[in-house]
């Protein structure tokens, strides 16, 4: 049986997986220094002002930290302006804090996971999250100039920070985030997406394939089947958090050998206080009898490993390996994952 990392590449791929592979099984997705950095608010805190001066509130019972656009709050007040708002904070670290965090990945079995940089916000989200969502999207058709510009600013940060990281991390893999649409849509038509963030994204992930990163997962929990093309032109291996809505029985056949999928399974629909084992386990096998291992590796839609409520994503885990014991003959005393860790130690 092919280990979990195995596993994945070869969904990811379009190749000869053996079974699903089964959520975060088969990736680690670690920190760095830019995101301790970066002042996040813990889960229950409100009003936390971050590195780039975006107010944060992180509610109970939510997937994620959400910025708080109240007028005095937004960051960028006026977009002919905005180098006078936007200051990106210092990428310049220890090398001891790079050691501490390569201390706590090399406990980490190399054998069984491919080891991701977690990056986020992305370019969108950090657009919207410095000058608000509405105000972005009347911004990206009424000055494109200076969002052109902006993008620039944001995308030449990532790119130092991505030299960061593969310089004193070498990792193997890529985990980055940036949310393009709702359920039901994306926030933009594909032409406007192509003409703001497609070179940017093929910059950044183009820097970190030529320096040894395998697989770029992105995430984007939404509907995005109109930008799968420009994922793949982009160097998206995987897409992940790709929502129900998006037909992926279809997708997964269409774009099968160019893109992996890795979703499916919508929190409105799993991730609720009144879940079951028994429900929980009826929608992942009615999901799995349509699509193929071949491209596609089910999973919680949200950015991470974990649920909101307790028990939600191991109750998927467990689905899913029951699926693949009947269905592809896996013994289960022989499925064997790496220890799955929550936001510890550096790492999930």
């Amino acid at each position: 049986m092919l280990t979990p990392k195995q596993n994945f590449y070869e969904s990811a791929k379009g190749l000869n997986p053996d079974r699903y592979s089964n959520q975060y099984e088969a990736l680690r997705l670690h920190f760095h220094p830019a995101l301790l950095h970066l002042g996040s608010p813990m889960k229950g805190e409100e009003n936390k002002v971050n590195a780039w001066g975006v107010t944060f509130s992180y509610p109970e019972n939510v997937p994620g930290a959400f910025p708080v656009h109240t007028p005095e709050k937004i960051v960028i007040k006026d977009i002919e302006h905005w180098r006078d708002y936007v200051h990106a904070p210092s990428l310049d670290f220890k090398d001891e804090e790079w050691q501490f965090l390569n201390d706590i990945l090399a406990k980490t079995d190399n054998n069984l996971v491919w080891r991701a940089p977690f990056v986020a916000p992305g370019l969108f989200e950090q657009c919207h999250h410095l000058g608000e969502i509405q105000n972005t999207m009347v911004n990206l058709m009424c000055y494109e100039d200076e969002m052109h510009d902006l993008i620039k600013y944001l995308t030449e940060y990532e790119l130092k920070m991505a030299e960061g990281i593969c310089t004193h991390m070498k990792p193997n893999a890529l985990f980055h985030h940036d949310d393009w649409g709702s359920r039901t849509s994306t926030f933009m038509s594909p032409e406007m997406f192509e003409d703001f963030f497609v070179d940017a994204y093929k910059q950044i992930y183009g820097y970190y394939k030529s320096h040894g990163v395998e697989l770029v997962i992105h995430h984007s929990d939404s509907f995005g089947a109109t930008l799968v093309p420009d994922m793949i032109e982009m160097g998206i291996d995987v897409w992940q958090g790709c929502m129900s809505s998006n037909d992926l029985p279809n997708l997964t056949r269409k774009y099968c050998g160019k893109i992996g999928f890795m979703g499916g399974f919508d929190g409105a629909d799993f991730d609720t206080p009144d879940w079951t084992p028994e429900g929980i386990k009826e929608k992942v096998y009615a999901l799995l009898d349509q699509c193929t291992p071949k491209a596609f590796i089910p999973c919680i839609a949200q950015g991470g490993p974990g649920s909101i409520y307790d028990g939600v994503y191991d109750a998927i885990m467990a689905a899913i390996d029951d699926y693949n014991v009947e269905h592809f003959g896996v013994k289960r005393e022989e499925i064997v994952r790496a220890p799955l860790q929550y936001e510890k130690n550096g790492y999930m």
